[in-house]
């Protein structure tokens, strides 16, 4: 059997994970120190792993709802509220499998084939991917370092045709460590405000800045959590 035949074409055209290539280099180095997946270096505090131990041993091994525990989605969106100023009900929220399953979740969701989806560059691996196998059209936006690989209302702007319908906004950014403060978010917010673009905030590093730098989701700027 011919699987080269069989399997899709959207399928057969991904490009491998740079990332896990260089994690083969790196494993046949001596000395080296990985810098490149955001973990922690320490192990999973006892108070976690007590609880999933309990809960095992109580037995709770069963299906949830499919939008994940009602008691997790509401502390979710405490958390939101407390460190980002967002409010969303239980009901608006979903869990899922790690960050790379929601991301693909909400482009299949929205992205029909033809829709361009605009992604910044440098970026997560799994953004083109995703986007091929929805059949959307992937648009790099690449970033500059004169800029401090942030993005920029003109830069954005350019990018932007009749059919773009996602902007993916990895920030803080995997992996240049980029971070939008609230001032260079609001022109980006002001250029999006009349238009039918949705965003795809990626904020999986919130709480890994450096500097002193507080993240700020661009939901929370006024208009934009409709859109985001």
């Amino acid at each position: 059997m011919d699987y080269a035949k069989i399997i899709s074409a959207a399928a057969r055209d991904m490009r491998p994970s740079g990332i896990r290539k260089f994690f083969d280099i790196a494993a046949e180095m001596k000395d080296c120190i990985s810098l490149g997946v955001g973990e922690p270096d320490f192990k999973t505090p006892w108070t976690v792993r007590d609880a999933g131990i309990r809960s095992l041993e109580k037995g709770r091994t069963w299906y949830t709802s499919n939008s994940g525990l009602a008691e997790l989605r509401e502390e979710t969106c405490n958390y939101l509220s407390r460190r980002m100023g967002l409010s969303y009900t239980p009901g608006e929220t979903v869990v899922t499998v790690g960050g790379s399953e929601a991301i693909d979740m909400c482009i299949r969701a929205l992205v029909n084939p033809g829709d361009e989806v605009i992604i910044p560059e440098p970026c997560f691996v799994c953004y083109y991917p995703i986007t091929t196998l929805t059949g959307g059209v992937p648009v790099p936006l690449p970033l500059k370092a004169e800029n401090g690989f942030k993005l920029t209302a003109q830069e954005l702007e350019a990018a932007i045709t009749p059919r773009t319908k996602l902007i993916i906004f990895p920030f803080p950014c995997n992996p240049t460590g980029a971070v939008m403060r609230r001032e260079d978010l609001e022109p980006i917010a002001a250029l999006l405000r009349d238009k039918d673009i949705i965003v795809l905030s990626d904020e999986i590093y919130a709480e890994l800045t450096y500097g002193g730098e507080r993240h700020v989701s661009i939901a929370s700027l006024p208009g934009m959590k409709e859109r985001t």
